[in-house]
């Protein structure tokens, strides 16, 4: 992180803007929002702003900038269109340790203007650290998209019930939890539609009638990698949750949409190296949730495919505990449409078998049923088994020309794709070194899948852009 982002009061505030041409008035604008106590500085002022300090009381010094000037301000604003004067405004900010922001030069800057949303008294700053100013706008403009002007509204009702919720409910924890239930329901709801005493109304029952919440584990599908693959429903109970019990596939950039407060248990668990058992897993759930937790169990994919969730709520469910399922995008699904997969087609596949050749005991797959033609057959944890799985197909009577695909961490920027056949992807496997989490898809349909090596990251922003045109043009 190149900037720590803080929200700082100018109420008050000295602060210090050399120049005195157009954008010195865009940034003196801003500042007079703000509230603070402005002086302009320059051998010759530009008359709008001449008129604005009449106006509003700016201080105005008709003079060169000199070094010994900073010294009597906290914050320094360089907006000349001389590269010279700004640099020795710049360093004799950093001499007298005072911050300062050199107008279009982020070397130059300590601190860096956002991009930012005013819902007062919500704010949402946005910066891409002086790199491209133009993504950070527009990323501002889909955020108003988002947030209309009434979100403010809920804002300012927040602040306004803030000492009632503190004094009538105990705990921090538990404080959170009310707050996080008004704002997903209905008082929310009647606050940004204006109804302001019919949410005063609702506010002072519910905090009235508030009893304390007690545990609850949430099993969560993480997706196959890729964040944005996660459904809201999940996003909204990781930010929500105390405890978060995560795979070890689960991708670090879903753990980021955690609260920061929030306790991580990995207990992930890989192929041929000690890993934590799955009773012991239950069992965790069960103390967390026993103990008033509100537990995120966070699994790579789908929990009911491969993903063993049947037997965590099982246990939930034998010590009286409340628990929620919330699907995932399971990786056949996931992966197969990051590669442009389909994994049934017309006259080719009319079915899809989703397998593993692990299991427990002497568990052995059904090699005749899974040899049939005419479906595709996609196993999950095939790397160590795919010598197996090939040869046994094969025995079972599936062509060993039938196309076969490894797809090494789906859906995100380090996936691989390896394509062959049922008789040579072992050996190719093998070569690339392949290394789990990886998919096998076994079936004609490998024929159609796109060409293109990996994902496309790049049309991820313009999907962006095309929602928000999408929602303002149906007025939203």
């Amino acid at each position: 992180m190149d900037y720590f982002p803080f929200f700082a009061r100018l109420h008050g505030i000295r602060c210090l803007v050399v120049g005195g041409g157009e954008v010195a008035a865009r940034k003196v604008k801003r500042l007079l929002q703000a509230g603070a106590d402005i002086t302009i500085l320059a051998p010759e002022i530009h008359a709008d702003l001449v008129q604005l300090a009449a106006d509003r009381a700016l201080n105005l010094r008709h003079e060169r900038f000199s070094p010994e000037c900073v010294t009597e301000y906290q914050l320094i604003i360089a907006a000349t269109s001389d590269f010279g004067v700004n640099r020795e405004v710049a360093e004799a900010a950093r001499d007298a340790q005072r911050f300062c922001n050199v107008v279009d030069d982020r070397e130059l800057s300590t601190v860096i203007v956002p991009a930012v949303i005013d819902r007062s008294p919500l704010l949402i700053a946005v910066t891409t650290g002086g790199n491209s100013p133009v993504l950070a706008t527009r990323i501002r403009q889909e955020l108003e998209a988002l947030y209309p002007p009434a979100i403010a509204r809920l804002a300012a009702f927040t602040g306004e019930w803030r000492a009632a919720v503190q004094e009538k409910i105990e705990g921090t924890a538990e404080r959170r939890r009310f707050w996080q239930s008004t704002l997903d329901g209905h008082i929310a709801d009647l606050v940004i539609a204006g109804r302001h005493a019919d949410a005063c109304a609702a506010m002072e029952s519910a905090i009235d009638s508030h009893a304390p919440v007690h545990g609850e584990a949430w099993i969560v599908g993480a997706g196959p990698g890729d964040p944005e693959l996660l459904t809201l429903k999940a996003a909204r109970l990781l930010g929500a949750a105390e405890v978060v019990v995560h795979d070890r596939l689960v991708a670090p950039a879903i753990l980021e949409m955690a609260r920061r407060d929030a306790q991580f248990i990995s207990v992930g668990k890989q192929a041929g190296k000690p890993s934590i058992q799955q009773q012991e897993i239950n069992d965790l759930l069960v103390q967390l949730v026993r103990a008033g937790k509100r537990v995120c169990r966070l699994k790579g994919g789908d929990p009911f495919i491969f993903g063993r969730g049947g037997e965590e709520i099982e246990a939930l469910e034998a010590a009286g505990l409340p628990w929620q399922v919330v699907p995932g995008i399971t990786a056949a699904s996931g992966c197969a449409a990051a590669a442009g997969l389909p994994l049934t087609h017309r006259n080719i596949s009319r079915a899809v078998i989703l397998a593993t050749a692990q299991g427990a005991d002497d568990y052995q797959p059904d090699w005749n049923g899974l040899a049939r033609a005419g479906q595709t057959v996609v196993f999950y944890m095939a790397v160590s088994q795919l010598p197996v799985i090939s040869r046994e197909l094969m025995r079972a009577g599936r062509a060993a020309t039938c196309p076969a695909m490894l797809i090494e961490n789906g859906s995100t920027a380090q996936e691989r794709r390896i394509r062959g056949t049922l008789q040579t992807l072992p050996q190719m496997a093998i070569s690339a070194g392949v290394i789990s989490p990886a998919l096998l898809i076994i079936g004609e349909v490998v024929d159609l899948a796109s060409s293109q090596e990996s994902i496309q990251e790049a049309a991820a922003p313009a999907s962006l852009w095309s929602r928000a045109a999408a929602r303002r043009a149906d007025g939203q």
